[in-house]
């Protein structure tokens, strides 16, 4: 498996940023530690099969965890159907938020189960921290990312702004 090295700016990456791991997470090629989340990354590999695992740190997901422990379920938007799989908007997307934790033998664990209560999931957040999700390939994990954290910041949006006045949406009657 390729990942990043810790502490790197991931807009700027070179090829001597990323490190080849084993199923163990153990460096094999490059210079440097991977990421303290390695093992969520061979958590969602093994899990899910995924080509690719993308981790965003955004304001609509950290946002959206902290309003929201447990989860929430995503359904009624076009953009859905950008998911992998998804064939309509009335389809039903579960969101887990997973408690956060700096252990990450119980971290993975948590993941593990998460991953195999909710199997059509197609990301998950990470209490107060972000958005985990992953594709076969990388440009189906980039999408996803991309559908997500659209997602999320619509969901945010509707929940959390003021509520438009009746009267100026006759389009609803």
């Amino acid at each position: 498996m390729a990942i990043t090295r810790s502490g790197v700016h991931k807009g700027e990456l070179t090829a001597g940023d990323i490190l080849e791991l084993d199923s163990s997470g153990a460096v094999t090629a490059g210079q440097g530690s991977p990421s303290a989340e390695t093992r969520l990354h061979l958590e969602i590999v093994a899990r899910r099969g995924a080509g690719a695992v993308l981790h965003t740190h955004s304001v609509w997901s950290t946002f959206l965890s902290d309003q929201l422990p447990g989860g929430f379920d995503i359904t009624g938007y076009e953009m859905l159907k950008g998911l992998s799989g998804v064939r309509t908007h009335e389809h039903r997307e579960r969101m887990p938020v997973l408690e956060n934790d700096q252990d990450m033998n119980r971290l993975s664990a948590e993941v593990r189960r998460v991953l195999d209560e909710y199997p059509d999931c197609h990301g998950f957040l990470l209490y107060r921290h972000g958005l985990y999700t992953w594709g076969g390939t990388l440009a189906e994990a980039v999408r996803h990312v991309e559908i997500l954290e659209f997602l999320l910041e619509s969901v945010g949006r509707a929940r959390y702004s003021a509520p438009i006045p009746e009267e100026a949406t006759p389009w609803r009657s």
